[in-house]
């Protein structure tokens, strides 16, 4: 079986600063939580345990809480995104037209799940339900590029070209 990736958390002592100075400004104030997360958010690009502990030890909010609060709200990740975004469509028409195994391709090929990004940090993969472009299905993007009318074997020639 196959080991889940991992990007290792690599906060910097002025994310953190700038993170605290966030928390002292908002902390007393009545709803604090979301506003907190969501800089710490645009601060790390995502929320790992290590972030979300630097909220509760500075707030008081429980740390359960905190996570809860990320999970439930899709605004908020708990892994990086790659430096090269994918996103596949399993929208209908792209899905009838095979995004699927292309997904799966792509899943095999960087060993990853729907959210995970690559230990060295350069893909993250998740899924989407229509990009607007179904005269090209089955479709995927790599940040803003799309590639259309993929075949499966089309993900490693396609892979190569981001570096």
């Amino acid at each position: 079986m196959a080991q889940k990736a991992t990007v290792p958390f690599t906060g910097t002592k002025e994310q953190e600063g700038e993170l605290l100075k966030v928390i002292a400004e908002l902390k007393d104030t009545k709803g604090a939580l979301m506003p907190i997360m969501q800089k710490a958010q645009d601060i790390y690009g995502y929320l790992p345990i290590e972030v979300q502990k630097i909220i509760s030890d500075n707030t008081g909010i429980p740390l359960e809480k905190i996570y809860g609060v990320a999970t439930f709200y899709a605004q908020f990740a708990l892994q990086p995104k790659g430096k090269f975004r994918i996103s596949v469509c399993l929208g209908t028409a792209c899905y009838v037209k095979g995004s699927g195994k292309i997904y799966e391709k792509l899943q095999e090929v960087l060993n990853l799940k729907e959210g995970e990004c690559t230990p060295d940090g350069k893909f993250s993969l998740e899924s989407c339900r229509c990009v607007g472009a179904c005269g090209l299905a089955p479709v995927m993007m790599i940040n803003d590029d799309v590639h259309g009318r993929l075949l499966p074997d089309d993900v490693e020639k396609i892979l190569a070209q981001y570096n």
